[in-house]
């Protein structure tokens, strides 16, 4: 009996996308280490074994359609020679510290490993069934949208958030913002018509936000805006067999948000922050 709740934990465990995300980690350490750059950049030997040739000639073959000659193979390998020596004394010289674009790719790396479980996961009916009905006006046809909009320009998240404070405060919406030519509000619009206007992005964010408050901001291709939705006319109500994959793909994105916010969660448990401020 206890062998046998060992092994469900077990594989419970195994299902678990945070382990994975940490084993992914583990895994890109592991990497690096078999290269030799992240463990001793100031190493002066480098080797290339038979597993980086065939992998070097392995991915020649699927990009050019055919096997490489022993001359392209030997370019490959003194490319990958090349790299390997300016990679290790760009670490020398610390040119990947502080490296704005170096950081936001490593980041989005990190990302990527917190969310790629999720790319082959199959959701349940029930939860698919369960977004379908949290938001029946995204997937009926011909829901209809009445909104206001507060259009902030180019302005980021950050700059956003004393505008929605003063809204939510009783602000008067039609003196804040910067002015420009579009409707401060729309009536029972539909999906078109707010496309039309804003753009596809922006139409598919009004879809996916709550009535009766400021939510913000939506991008449009003007810039941010700060969006209050006054009222929604469902259209007719479709059966999740009928949108499935429209469902499917909210479902996975809204997933993908949720695990890599928690895989980041356990890594930021771990550390120590310090903040001083001026």
């Amino acid at each position: 009996m206890k062998s046998a709740s060992v092994s469900q934990i077990f594989r419970t465990a195994l299902r678990e996308p945070l382990l994975h995300f940490l084993l992914a980690g583990l895994a890109v350490f592991v990497f690096f280490s078999w290269r030799g750059v992240a463990v001793d950049p100031a190493s002066r030997t480098i080797t290339i074994g038979e597993e980086q040739v065939a992998q070097l000639s392995a991915t020649w073959t699927q990009t050019m359609q055919r096997q490489p000659t022993p001359i392209e193979i030997d370019a490959l390998i003194r490319d990958a020679i090349k790299e390997e020596i300016y990679a290790r004394e760009a670490v020398r010289l610390g040119l990947d510290q502080d490296d704005a674009i170096i950081r936001r790719r490593l980041r989005l790396k990190m990302e990527s490993l917190a969310a790629a479980q999720i790319e082959n996961a199959v959701p349940s009916d029930q939860a698919l069934q369960k977004m379908l009905d949290t938001n029946p006006a995204k997937y009926a046809a011909g829901s209809r949208y009445s909104f206001d909009q507060v259009y902030l320009g180019n302005s980021s998240e950050t700059d956003a958030k004393p505008v929605l404070q003063a809204l939510a405060k009783g602000g008067d919406w039609q003196k804040m913002g910067t002015a420009i030519s579009l409707p401060r509000s729309m009536d029972k619009a539909n999906s078109a018509d707010i496309a039309r206007i804003f753009g596809e992005p922006f139409a598919q964010s009004v879809q996916g936000i709550k009535t009766d408050q400021w939510q913000g901001p939506l991008i449009s291709g003007f810039g941010s805006h700060l969006v209050r939705i006054t009222n929604v006319e469902i259209g007719a109500r479709p059966t999740l067999s009928a949108v499935r994959q429209l469902v499917e793909n909210d479902w996975r994105a809204v997933t993908m948000r949720e695990r890599e916010a928690a895989a980041y969660q356990v890594l930021l448990d771990g550390y120590t922050i310090k903040i001083a401020k001026p």
